[in-house]
């Protein structure tokens, strides 16, 4: 049974965050250096006190799908590696899941076999498509005058994916609903019964605006760690990242076309 999985982008702005509103101004996302100079005898040096009582305030989970960038901008002042590595095996898993049930893998696979395969293959997935994206984007976000670090631009990817890691609960109803049938380029319990045609109809536009807003979330992490104004820019600059990818598929295209 195939999922919806075009994304496409739905709203850009220039303004700072998604709902186009400016940096909170309260401790969850102050700079990690502001604090008041101590003086005496136990003077603590400027910023060590700031910093745990940012990393105590910050909710990341709950402030990146609204306000994006000023997000991004805390956790790179408390923890850049922050749950990086945890978020991009857990996004990992759930696009090896959705690309599974796109190409009907169930046909010439047991469901085990692809749940296990998920499981292993799929964070590794996941951390080989952060490393080589936040390459390219570091690469080519450099022609558009951006500055960011490759570990910024992974952060930025990373927390973008949050909406796809939630995404991963949806597979609960769907496993104990259709099981196989996920998976399947046929799907009688799909057809039979209109209640569940229903609620995966509904799961699937779930999936699909989770998918979009991931996307929209990269667009303003991505633009706040390159110093971009608009996310737009941050749109070009992963779109641009295509074309060296892109190339090298092409070449390796002709190359084994050449040679096998």
């Amino acid at each position: 049974m195939q999922t919806l999985a075009s994304h496409v982008p739905a709203h850009f702005g220039g303004s700072p965050d998604v709902k186009g509103e400016t940096m909170p101004q309260n401790d969850d996302v102050h700079d990690a250096g502001e604090s008041q100079p101590a003086t005496g005898a136990g003077a603590v040096a400027p910023g060590a006190t700031a910093r745990p009582r940012v990393a105590a305030r910050l909710r990341p989970f709950q402030t990146i799908w609204t306000s994006p960038r000023s997000t991004v901008r805390a956790i790179l002042a408390v923890d850049p590696g922050r749950h990086v590595l945890l978020l991009a095996s857990l996004a990992g898993i759930q696009r090896f899941l959705d690309r599974a049930a796109a190409r009907d893998a169930g046909d010439s696979m047991p469901t085990l076999g692809i749940l296990g395969m998920a499981v292993t293959i799929g964070p590794l997935g996941g951390l080989i498509g952060l490393w080589i994206g936040s390459f390219l984007i570091r690469l080519v976000g450099k022609w558009l005058g951006g500055t960011a670090s490759h570990k910024h631009i992974q952060t930025a990817l990373a927390w973008a994916s949050v909406p796809v890691v939630y995404a991963l609960l949806l597979w609960l109803p769907l496993l104990l609903f259709f099981g196989k049938e996920n998976f399947t380029s046929e799907a009688p319990t799909f057809t039979a019964h209109p209640a569940l045609t229903v609620l995966a109809v509904g799961i699937g536009i779930a999936d699909l605006v989770l998918g979009i807003w991931g996307f929209v979330l990269a667009c303003h992490t991505i633009a706040e760690v390159q110093g971009f104004a608009s996310a737009w820019r941050g749109l070009a600059n992963m779109d641009l990242a295509m074309i060296p990818l892109l190339g090298g598929i092409f070449l390796l295209a002709v190359v084994a076309s050449v040679f096998g």
